[in-house]
């Protein structure tokens, strides 16, 4: 690789992206001073021009790119491969140009849910819930279609969704039964649960919380603590945040995009903090 590379992240909206400061962290404790890290606002529409268009300025090379919502999806035509587990999901959030000219397109997002899970000491679970739907739901699918030796409960408000979420199941292999939104605190007796809903979705759930919880990954970082998180903290279940998925997934979007492991985990947290 040459001395030079730039790399962002796309997504719209991003100005509250707050990969520029994993990333840029990471590059000054592995001594990449001539790397950057930007963030430009792109959307669906946008997105075909932009790849179009890079490079052409004359700058560094590009190593690599982060996407964030609502590109996950609408990238993958663009790009020459992409991973299995990208595959698996339909989304990438990770896009490396490699010497050879090609775009590669991964998902790190489920081996960060798995990361930032082995770090709370939740390895192997008998059963999990996942609160919600959508694209964060099925990485959380995806995730668990690797821990969990039994059945998901998918809490949902619509039978699309619920429907959406059986069909996730197949594709995964992974067993999962749905239920209404409004039996949603028997969620909460899960060995695991995963939270995917937008804030304040949950806040309701936060009395619900059982005297010994398991495990609750709530995918959130901002405002944190959720209501839901702070009262299982207050009952000594252990709580796995939004911050530590973005820190775990961006890991390894350093390590794929600079080829340098392992990335500077403790350096990226500090620097996470101080922001």
């Amino acid at each position: 690789m040459s001395e030079n590379r730039r790399a962002a992240v796309l997504g719209s909206p991003i100005t509250h992206s707050l990969s520029p400061v994993l990333h840029r962290a990471a590059y000054r404790e592995l001594g990449l001073t001539g790397w950057t890290y930007d963030r430009f606002e792109v959307n669906e529409t946008a997105l075909p021009d932009f790849f179009k268009h890079l490079g052409e300025d004359g700058g560094p090379a590009w190593a690599g790119l982060s996407l964030t919502m609502p590109l996950k999806r609408a990238v993958i035509p663009l790009l020459d491969e992409i991973t299995d587990t990208a595959a698996s999901v339909e989304a990438v959030n990770t896009v490396v140009f490699t010497d050879d000219g090609r775009r590669h397109g991964d998902n790190t997002d489920i081996p960060g849910m798995l990361a930032a899970l082995r770090e709370r000491g939740v390895g192997r679970v008998e059963r999990a819930a996942v609160l919600g739907a959508g694209a964060t739901a099925s990485s959380a699918l995806a995730a668990l279609s690797r821990i969990c030796d039994g059945e998901v409960t998918a809490y949902v408000r619509s039978e699309a969704r619920a429907a959406e979420m059986r069909q996730w199941g197949e594709r995964l292999g992974v067993p999962v039964r749905t239920a209404d939104w409004g039996d949603a605190a028997e969620a909460l007796g899960a060995p695991l649960v995963i939270a995917t809903t937008p804030a304040g979705t949950t806040d309701a759930l936060a009395a619900s919380v059982p005297d010994r919880p398991g495990a609750l990954f709530d995918v959130l970082y901002e405002p944190w603590p959720t209501p839901l998180a702070a009262a299982w903290a207050v009952h000594d279940g252990s709580v796995v945040g939004g911050l530590d998925l973005l820190v775990h997934q961006a890991v390894l979007q350093v390590e794929q995009m600079t080829g340098r492991a392992p990335a500077p985990l403790a350096a990226m947290r500090e620097a996470l903090a101080a922001r």
